[in-house]
């Protein structure tokens, strides 16, 4: 015989029940999907994991649509439960895999965004296109692909904690009409921007200088954002641009910057080869290239941006002109002493001078800035000499080494002085042209340390070569003279004084 429930006991059969319940629900919750299969007919199917490495799994999701495979998931909000055809995750900490398989032909601009970790693979995960897998608030990725097939694309996120979101985006690129690039000219660069880091898709054009001057600096707009070209933007990460100037030289000895965040090269020969060559990437650095230039020259100036910070500047000196030091540097001197390398200089007067840039180089070209030595003149000018002093405390052991003076003015105005070379015994070739203002028509070369095959010439200020003369060698600390061709006119020539074929000393002279 059995008793009646009473009424605890029904109380207690419904805690139960719904304790039994939920036990069933929580049992009916599996994964549904395979983590394999590819998405179809622009919708990509998304693998769900309730961690952040892709490996928990609890079901799929579904994004973009027949007409378009873009889509922007923002997931229900910040750390809230998200459904899946499966279970459910909790928006911190979690990952997705989406996969779609699509048929693409043409040139397309393929634009990833995620906060935090996302990556974009077109061969099924072999490789990525895009990978910006790390902690990050939303940041987007855009890369320009001429694409023609069928590809397996996976696009995989993750979210730490914080905020989450991931987007995609395809859009037929931007394509400016190829043009032959032609040379700019009147000091006025001609510019073609290309997406790719090597030149590879065309997006229009753009100059830089001015009629006065060569000389810019190119920030490109910032960072990760779209530079406007004459016919399409371009997205500034990994692209790349090429420069194209016909330029004329007076004869002299000039000093050209250039700089770049990430690779630059410069030519003067149309490209067949670099006078600077840093085709790295790298943080912003500058190169200086010293030498003698004479006449039209088609000068390229090649530029990439592969990632972070971009910029590219060159600088001719002041209004493109020969980097001649004023008359102010009345002395540069260096000596070995102790395995240092002590570098003294005097300015006879100065105007609007700001600091001095010690600078040295291996072969004679390319100058990297030792320190700085600020002006001792009142605010800039001084009509008295001052003296100064630099110590090179880790110079080039075993090897011919250069140093210079980088003069730059309050204005921005930069001038160099000679150039000393210090053999690897630690002489210097310092080497000195006078007088100026040319008296009896001879001048006086001198040089510090013994140089051998000596050649001097004289040119006119058009580039015509008036008076050579060889000596077989000149001793440190001897004076020689060189009698001036008669009948030259009036005014300003370039002496220049070469050892072998490398220019060692000019020096303006006045036939008054």
């Amino acid at each position: 015989m059995h008793k009646p429930f009473t009424f605890k006991a029904l109380i207690l059969l419904a805690i139960m029940q719904i304790f039994t319940g939920a036990i069933v629900k929580s049992q009916v919750c599996s994964p549904l999907g395979n983590e394999t299969t590819y998405g179809t007919n622009n919708t990509w199917i998304g693998y769900v994991y309730s961690n952040s490495n892709l490996t928990t799994y609890v079901g799929y999701v579904n994004e973009g649509n027949a007409a378009s495979p873009n889509f922007d998931e923002g997931f229900g909000g910040d750390n809230v439960t998200y459904t899946t055809n499966g279970c459910s995750t909790t928006t911190e900490t979690f990952s997705v895999r989406y996969k779609l398989t699509k048929a693409i032909s043409g040139t397309y601009d393929i634009t990833v965004g995620g906060d935090d970790g996302y990556r974009l693979s077109l061969d099924g995960g072999a490789t990525w296109v895009i990978n910006k897998w790390a902690d990050q608030s939303y940041a987007t990725t855009t890369v320009t692909l001429n694409l023609s097939g069928t590809y397996n694309m996976v696009l995989e996120f993750y979210e730490n904690s914080g905020q989450n979101r991931v987007t995609f985006s395809l859009t037929p690129s931007c394509l400016a009409t190829p043009v032959t690039e032609t040379y700019g000219l009147n000091n006025i660069w001609n510019g073609y921007v290309f997406a790719g880091t090597s030149f590879n898709t065309y997006k229009g054009a753009i100059t830089r200088g001015t009629n006065m001057n060569s000389n810019f600096d190119e920030s490109w707009g910032g960072n990760a954002v779209n530079f406007a070209t004459g016919s399409c933007s371009v997205y500034t990460e990994q692209f790349s641009a090429r420069f194209r100037v016909r330029k004329s030289f007076a004869f002299a000895t000039y000093n050209i910057t250039v700089g770049g965040d990430d690779g630059y090269r410069l030519s003067f020969d149309g490209g067949a080869t670099w006078a600077i060559n840093r085709w790295n990437d790298q943080s912003y650095a500058t190169t200086t290239w010293t030498g003698t230039l004479n006449g039209s020259y088609n000068i390229v100036l090649e530029y990439y941006e592969n990632a972070g910070g971009n910029r590219l500047s060159i600088d001719f000196g002041a209004n493109g002109n020969a980097g001649s030091l004023p008359v102010s540097l009345s002395q540069f001197t260096a000596r070995s002493e102790d395995a240092n390398v002590l570098l003294n200089w005097t300015t006879s007067s100065e105007q609007n001078t700001d600091h001095f840039d010690v600078q040295r180089s291996i072969d004679g070209r390319s100058y990297t800035t030792l320190g700085q030595v600020h002006s001792k003149s009142q605010n800039g000018n001084s009509s008295t000499p001052l003296y100064y002093a630099f110590t090179d405390k880790v110079p080039i052991a075993g090897n011919t080494s250069y140093y210079r003076l980088r003069v730059v003015d309050k204005d921005g105005t930069i001038t160099y002085s000679n150039v000393i070379r210090m053999n690897a015994q630690g002489e210097t070739g310092a080497l000195r042209i006078y007088p100026t203002l040319v008296d009896q028509q001879k001048i006086w070369i001198a040089p510090s340390s013994t140089i051998k095959g000596v050649t001097v010439d004289v040119y006119s200020m058009n580039g015509a070569r008036m008076q050579e003369q060889q000596f077989s060698q000149i001793s440190g600390g001897q004076t020689v003279a060189l009698q001036l061709r008669n009948g030259l006119p009036r005014g300003m020539y370039l002496v220049s004084v070469r050892d072998g074929e490398q220019v060692i000393a000019t020096q303006k002279i006045i036939i008054p």
